[in-house]
């Protein structure tokens, strides 16, 4: 037994099993229980060392196991499996002396832990065939075996063919079944090489074994047919689909699947409906199609958003019609569906199909028809109206249009701190746990709450909280004396929640909290980097009050979730600390101060100077100036060539964008703590961007609640850039940006209209949320944005088709007359220009939708409208700008 455990402790795992084989049980009990200890020691060695050990170790410990279920529970711990490759042979042959029954019940234990199946996939491989047993059938299992057989190729020199390797897998008759029924198909089996007849690729080889006989043909395509019903990811659809073509299925193949081409031309994706498409229009061909059944199809295809698919069905009823006019009865109501399509050239295809073929229906029918052109778009209703006669006009029926925007955002009140240290202690865990996550948001409410709580239990029973947080957060390496110098830098240096802990906790020194306090300037060269350091000097004021017990609460605590403060509550705090006779942190009455709505009419501020402190008088004449933190104005950051350097330099360019630059506050840098000063300063953008562009923004609109228009112009160069240099991610800060209780003016309104051309569909998103944000809450100049959108348009800033997705999506929500009061201001400059520009027919695609929902806005035409739509020709531009002049003069004359 010595030997096996110095050769486990040396890492030589091939000498194991032939160590293991003298051992009786008695032995292998005692040699496990020393196993187990070595297991809890190596946790602490070097890297390598580890490794090593842990490979020797999964096979001791499999060994040296009596009982199945013990076994497979040291066989699936991921910490033995560790990286490379694992020493499952050895295990196999450790255990080949055991009772086949017990290797399969070890076997089919391990199957069956879904976080360690895949990757013990060969251990469990052997084990099987060892045993002679039944094939497990889990997932784990099968994606291990599909993932091992596609690797299979390249493991020797020699690329061998995956059919070879198929040809000759045991397991392939269980597991190629379950591959399909998998929720999500390994990426080694959807992998395709440029060579669609390489021979390492699924559909390849599974073909060829079906030529072989050695696959059953019907039962694989029921496995990929029933695959493409149940629907999944494009991989996935596009593999079985390949599947199938590989197959090349025969008449009588098609036809026998019939019911499951209809499910998947109705409610498959794009690609999948395509080919049942295919499929149904070759069993039309040869009359296997009945009419009945091709109408029911055709209202599930005429219903779908994919214009190809659309376009095709109708091909495929016209082709129907030619041949056999005695079913117009049935199909002609079904291609009536298309005309309530979004395409307004679909609906004008659907017409005509039909009205070539009115004269064959009845007059039932044709009342029918009648009835479903009310859904055509008015461009098209003098033609329905020379097939149909006079139409029924239900728009002029119909109630008002009426806007339908969401409910304006309601302020949250914070709440008051914890009552408790115990719930005290619960939010410090829950803060400190998640404060370092890369996908946790910055939740102001928790930190606001946490913060002002702990400074509130430390001034009532400092030593109380100490012990509870010392036992709450043991583990914490911050906290342990082993890292000592590594914690004090990064709690110094990186100034969080964990810094009030640790200075509660005796972590961090008191001359480390005063000289952390004097040094901390705050000053930065972007907004980010200022902001932050506002959050951080709050921090370090917060640790220094928690280490001397000096006030009994923080001023800067919110009253709302936005961070905004309510005056009346700021000036009860401040007479609360008068009558115990402190005087406030200036960090903590500085960022009080910016968190104050200041419109020179609140009540407050007679009662703030009534207190007759300094605090008072600052509060009652900050709130009495009416006058926004920052003014702003337009700056143009053209393309232009920057000599950076000395003597030496190099030419540097950047592309040039409209942001926005803000003038000097004298009052902010004497009347506020260093901290603050840089919000005080001029600032232009400059080219560059600073590092923190992809931080969390959650904390800097916290810091100034009341100045929405300062922080979109300081956002802005970051805002810009999604739609500029299409950058994912910029246009986060948009919705909480809109949802301040602050107006809302150029800066802000230009923030949005980059959000509205960015790149990424997500980024759009969130410049839609702010748009009907600030449109719930009568914020919104429609004009201003329109305006801003047509000076970005004019200078390429923005791409017109991703801005037409945007109004669109806002459009779709019910805000069709706050979409087409925006486009209506952005279409002339685009109109008027000598060349249209690609994308311009979207955008009147969606002011031609939206006037048809809500009517024209405003007495007058779009300028340019006309000149474009007396074109002529048969270009979307042409189409769409007749669609949207004809609906326009409509509704104008209806109004």
């Amino acid at each position: 037994m010595k030997e096996l455990l110095t050769a486990v402790r040396n890492g030589r795992a091939h000498e194991v099993p032939a160590l293991l084989e003298p051992l009786d049980p008695a032995e292998r009990r005692a040699a496990l229980t020393e196993l187990k200890a070595l297991r809890k020691e190596v946790r602490d060695w070097q890297w390598q060392e580890q490794q090593k050990a842990h490979r020797a170790l999964l096979v001791a410990g499999a060994g040296c196991h009596t009982g199945a279920a013990s076994c497979a529970s040291w066989l699936g711990s991921r910490d033995l499996q560790g990286w490379g490759r694992p020493s499952h042979g050895l295990v196999v042959q450790a255990l080949k002396d055991r009772d086949p029954a017990w290797l399969a019940d070890v076997a089919h234990r391990l199957a069956a832990r879904p976080t360690t199946a895949e990757i013990t996939y060969e251990l469990i491989a052997g084990l099987v065939r060892l045993a002679q047993c039944p094939v497990p059938t889990t997932e784990g299992f099968t994606r291990g075996w599909a993932d091992s057989v596609s690797r299979a190729p390249w493991r020797q020199r020699r690329t061998r063919p995956l059919t070879d390797i198929l040809r000759t897998d045991p397991f392939l008759p269980v597991l190629l079944p379950l591959l399909f029924e998998l929720p999500e198909l390994p990426s080694s089996v959807v992998w395709y090489a440029d060579d669609e007849n390489n021979p390492c690729q699924w559909p390849v080889a599974l073909a060829v074994l079906v030529d072989e006989g050695l696959l059953e043909r019907s039962a694989l395509i029921d496995h990929a047919v029933s695959r493409l019903l149940r629907g999944g990811k494009p991989g996935d659809l596009r593999f079985c689909l390949e599947v199938l073509r590989r197959l090349a299925l025969t008449e009588q193949e098609e036809s026998e699947r019939f019911a499951d081409w209809i499910g998947m031309a109705a409610d498959g994706t794009s690609t999948v409906a395509g080919h049942a498409q295919q499929v149904l229009g070759r069993l039309d061909e040869r009359g296997e199609l009945p009419v009945r059944v091709l109408a029911d199809v055709s209202r599930s295809m005429l219903f779908r958003t994919e214009k190809k698919l659309v376009r095709s069905q109708l091909v495929l009823l016209g082709k129907v019609l030619r041949r056999d006019r005695s079913a117009s009865g049935e199909l002609l109501p079904a291609a009536a569906d298309a005309f309530g399509h979004e395409d307004v050239g679909l609906q004008e295809r659907a017409l005509k199909l039909v009205t070539r073929h009115l004269p064959a229906v009845d007059d039932a029918t044709r009342e029918e028809l009648a009835l479903a052109a009310e859904h055509l778009s008015p461009v098209h209703r003098a033609a329905a109206v020379a097939a149909f006669g006079d139409l029924p006009d239900d728009r002029s029926t119909a109630e008002p249009y009426e806007e339908i925007l969401p409910p304006p955002p309601a302020l949250r009140p914070l709440g008051p701190a914890p009552a408790t240290q115990a719930e005290l202690v619960e939010e410090v865990v829950v803060l400190v746990k998640g404060s370092r996550s890369a996908f946790a948001a910055f939740d102001t409410v928790a930190f606001e709450r946490t913060l002002d709580g702990l400074v509130r239990h430390a001034h009532a029973d400092r030593s109380g909280l100490s012990d509870a947080l010392r036992e709450a957060l043991a583990g914490q390496w911050w906290l342990t004396d082993d890292h000592t110098s590594h914690a004090r830098r990064w709690l110094t240096s990186d100034a969080r929640i964990e810094l009030v802990v640790a200075v509660l906790l005796g972590r961090v020194s008191k001359d480390a909290v005063k000289a952390g306090r004097a040094s901390w300037a705050a000053d930065g060269s972007c907004v980010h980097a200022a902001l932050d350091g506002v959050y951080r000097a709050r921090i370090w004021e917060a640790a220094d009050a928690v280490l001397n017990g000096s006030v009994p609460f923080l001023l800067a605590v919110p009253t709302w979730h936005t961070g905004s403060l309510d005056p009346a509550e700021l000036v009860d705090r401040l007479r609360a600390y008068q009558r115990l006779g402190l005087t406030p942190g200036e960090t903590d009455f500085g960022q009080a101060l910016l968190r104050v709505r200041r419109d020179g009419e609140h009540p407050a501020a007679a009662d703030a100077a009534a207190l007759g402190t300094p605090e008072g008088d600052r509060l009652a004449a900050w709130m009495r100036a009416d006058e926004p933190l920052v003014r702003t104005h337009h700056f143009d950051l053209r393309r232009e060539t920057h000599t950076a350097g000395g003597a030496v330099s190099t030419p540097v360019s950047w592309t040039g964008r409209a942001l926005m630059a803000t003038e000097e506050h004298p009052f902010i840098q004497q009347e506020f703590p260093r901290a603050f000063h840089w919000l005080g300063r001029p600032h232009s953008p400059g080219p560059g961007l600073c590092y923190h562009w992809g931080d969390q923004p959650e904390s800097w609109l916290s810091t100034l609640p009341q100045d929405a228009e300062a922080l979109a112009a300081w956002l802005l160069p970051i805002l810009s850039i999604g739609a500029t240099d299409e950058i994912r991610g910029t246009a986060r800060p948009l919705p909480p940006l809109a949802e301040l209780d602050a107006p809302a003016g150029e800066a802000v309104h230009l923030s949005v209209a980059y959000g509205l051309g960015s790149r990424h569909p997500e980024d759009r998103l969130c410049a839609v949320d702010a748009l009907l944000i600030l449109a719930a809450r009568g914020q919104l100049d429609t004009a201003l944005l329109g305006k801003e959108l047509a000076s970005l348009l004019e200078q390429g800033l923005v791409k017109p088709n991703r801005l037409a997705d945007a109004m669109r999506t806002a459009a779709t929500t019910g805000a069709y007359r706050t979409a087409l009061s925006v486009l209506a201001v952005v279409l002339p400059c685009l109109l008027a220009q000598p060349k249209a520009p690609r994308g311009l027919s979207d955008l009147l695609a969606v002011a031609a939708e939206c006037a048809e929902q809500c009517g024209a806005v405003g007495a007058e035409q779009i300028s340019g409208l006309a000149e474009t739509a007396a074109r002529g020709g048969s270009s979307q531009l042409v189409r769409q700008a007749v669609r949207l002049k004809t609906t326009w003069e409509q509704r104008a004359a209806r109004a």
